[in-house]
């Protein structure tokens, strides 16, 4: 098989390579990679920012946004020629409570594996093994958009939480504010979307893919300032997707009666802000307001991503794809273009 590998932590040793054919063990299917989505966590493991490799291996298979098609299902639910995707995380072998529980994306302790992140490998392979309890099946009228599973996965968890949290009392959101017009932010959109919300976007660029998806939604885009659009707007919820501080922050500062701002975006660390804390504190007091982080999703939230996307406008979501790359141009992919949303490595290229 084709496959790309990188060493965890050496800046620029990402390379395509030839390695053996993967077998399935009991319980496993073999899948025949279609695709693999790039995105910045997979460029941070190129940069030697983040990951680590197998235990008793320097290198690491990357890619953890999926979708192969089975060739071998033995002993499972899963036929051959079913659309898959693959969970990327698995819970640690202590296990703390909540992975005991079956809520790995929640691990409390740390010790949780992540298929082409940390400590297994992952999915930029022209051929893979799954376990069937991690697989999860697709639309097959989804095709290559099925490739949009994961991000979309983490998606719904941040919006699960979102109603978690309003469910302390009586709610009934009417608007969202999502912060961030990349591969994140455009799906917290859809499904706010789908939830007949009043969708509104926020993101520096002006012009080009963004801005129209945005609008084929029926939402709202704006350029302005954090401020300037929390005041105009004046969101139920906020979803943010950029990771930039000055951004989550104003969001904080403005959320409003019994408002929900959930972080998804990670911030640069070593960064600092100025801020008045005793306003802050005073706003999120007395106006009931929430911030709750969320990140990664487990299996149920894969379920229902595969419905968001069965349920999405195809075209839509085709066009989500900005960049569609054969495996021989992996380098291009780790490069973020001006006008990017999504980046995809074509394994059947």
């Amino acid at each position: 098989m084709e496959a790309l590998t990188v060493v965890p932590g050496l800046r620029g040793s990402l390379r395509r390579e030839t390695l053996p054919d993967p077998a399935p063990g009991p319980g496993e299917l073999l899948v025949e990679g279609i695709a693999v989505g790039v995105c910045g966590t997979d460029r941070e493991i190129a940069e030697g920012r983040h990951g680590s490799a197998p235990k008793g291996r320097d290198r690491l298979v990357i890619g953890h946004e999926s979708l192969g098609r089975v060739v071998e299902a033995s002993g499972s639910a899963f036929r051959p020629g079913d659309l898959v995707a693959g969970v990327v995380r698995r819970p640690d072998p202590v296990p703390c409570g909540a992975c005991a529980h079956g809520w790995f994306d929640m691990c409390r302790n740390g010790l949780y594996s992540e298929r082409g992140i940390k400590q297994l490998d992952g999915f930029a392979a022209t051929l893979w093994t799954l376990e069937a309890d991690y697989a999860v099946r697709l639309d097959a009228g989804l095709s290559h958009l099925g490739v949009l599973l994961e991000p979309t996965s983490v998606v719904v968890k941040a919006w699960e939480q979102v109603d978690r949290v309003q469910a302390r009392s009586w709610s009934d959101p009417r608007s969202v504010l999502v912060t961030g017009a990349g591969p994140v932010g455009l799906l917290a959109a859809l499904i706010g979307a789908q939830r007949g919300l009043d969708v509104h976007v926020l993101d520096r660029v002006t012009e080009g893919a963004k801005p129209d998806l945005v609008r084929k939604l029926g939402g709202q885009y704006h350029s302005s300032s954090i401020d300037d659009a929390m005041e105009r707007i004046r969101p139920d919820v906020v979803i943010e997707a950029t990771g930039a501080a000055a951004v989550a922050m104003g969001a904080m500062a403005a959320i409003g009666p019994y408002g929900v701002l959930c972080l998804t975006g990670l911030s640069p660390v070593g960064r600092t802000l100025e801020i008045d804390a005793g306003q802050l504190n005073r706003t999120m007091v007395l106006d009931n307001a929430a911030v709750i982080g969320s990140v990664n999703a487990n299996r149920d939230h894969y379920l229902q991503a595969s419905a968001v996307l069965a349920a999405a406008d195809r075209d839509w979501l085709d066009r989500l794809i900005t960049r569609r790359l054969p495996l021989a141009d992996f380098r291009s992919a780790f490069e973020p273009g001006t006008d990017d949303v999504k980046t995809v490595l074509d394994l059947e290229r």
